[in-house]
């Protein structure tokens, strides 16, 4: 039998066309712009059917709610479809599969996020290859997990990250290898692969308060102390190297001691592209480690914020989230 599966276009680049304001989403051109792509009429490709969001969003403007809305949809049409391709706007991707990543719990069939940097209506653009590849990988492998393909990669959707705006290799996994690559064959890494789960489970975030610090030279922590509120519940902190970051004196004190106070969750990950932090290896993570913080160990930022905002909806107490967020449960860290 032939297999089928539900593409869902949230907007993004690759649906957009011309207008004289610059690129702008057009309701049912991607519908359009599928049907033009005779290599998906092929029967090597599974049949599918289009949901299209309206309004269109830009990525930029993607939330938590749209992220519940995704899962709803998938969790809808489950058991209706072989698999899933998400036609998604490049520059919250990665949030977006690392979000569904934890929200799809047990899930046995792949789920693909895609787009493009160069939209469909360009004579040369990269969503065309995108879309292809993603229809044949939904459609002939056995993948059981939320991913992400770009660039003749396909990657874990939560060890993804976007790494340029101008070129066509937009996304890498720096401390994850790809899941597939796509050359002159279609190259499964199958070792690489979750085993499929049993029963769909799907688990709605709610919209806590999380934060993002990045370190840099010079910073200046009383500019941050106002956000160390009751209402923040986790703040993931940018650290430079292995997990480091600068004497902040009585201001930095002050943050982590109201950390403390108000339970807030703090996490540290490496501003570095590829690696892991590891806090208390070196004397300038002390403060951190004495306060409670944990290791992000190799998480992209992605990944380590929609995990909170996972853990966070459970309503577990601190201490079980503080265990989880150091434990591996979608193949989104390594702890080494």
């Amino acid at each position: 039998m032939k297999k089928r599966v539900c593409v869902i276009y949230t907007g993004g680049t690759i649906g957009m066309t011309r207008t004289e304001y610059g690129y702008a989403p057009k309701k049912d051109f991607i519908r359009t712009a599928l049907s033009e792509i005779k290599e998906l009429d092929s029967e090597e490709m599974p049949d599918y059917d289009l949901v299209e969001y309206d309004p269109l969003l830009d990525s930029s403007n993607i939330a938590v709610s749209h992220w519940i809305q995704l899962a709803e949809d998938i969790e809808k049409a489950y058991h209706q479809y072989d698999g899933f391709i998400i036609l998604h706007g490049t520059d919250t991707m990665a949030y977006t599969a690392s979000a569904l990543s934890f929200m799809l719990k047990g899930i046995s069939k792949p789920v693909i996020l895609t787009g493009s940097q160069i939209p469909l209506c360009e004579i040369r653009n990269d969503g065309r290859d995108n879309i292809i590849a993603a229809f044949m990988i939904a459609a002939n492998y056995d993948i059981p997990e939320i991913c992400l393909y770009f660039g003749n990669k396909l990657f874990r959707g939560n060890r993804a990250t976007k790494i340029s705006s101008d070129d066509l290799i937009a996304f890498d996994s720096p401390n994850y290898p790809p899941l597939a690559e796509v050359g002159v064959r279609i190259d499964l890494n199958k070792d690489n692969i979750l085993a499929p789960g049993k029963d769909l489970e799907v688990i709605k975030f709610q919209n806590h308060q999380i934060a993002v610090l990045k370190i840099f030279p010079g910073i200046q922590f009383e500019v941050f102390e106002n956000i160390m509120t009751s209402n923040l519940k986790g703040i993931v902190i940018e650290a430079f190297g292995a997990g480091n970051i600068p004497e902040g004196g009585r201001a930095l004190e002050n943050i982590l001691n109201k950390a403390i106070e108000n339970q807030t969750i703090v996490v540290v990950c490496t501003q570095c592209l590829k690696g892991s932090a590891i806090i208390g290896q070196y004397e300038t993570s002390k403060g951190l480690f004495e306060a409670g913080a944990i290791s992000g160990y190799d998480m992209t930022v992605e990944a380590a914020i929609t995990k909170l905002y996972y853990l966070f909806s459970l309503n577990y107490d601190i201490d079980t989230i503080k265990k989880l967020m150091v434990t591996d449960l979608r193949g989104e860290l390594s702890r080494r």
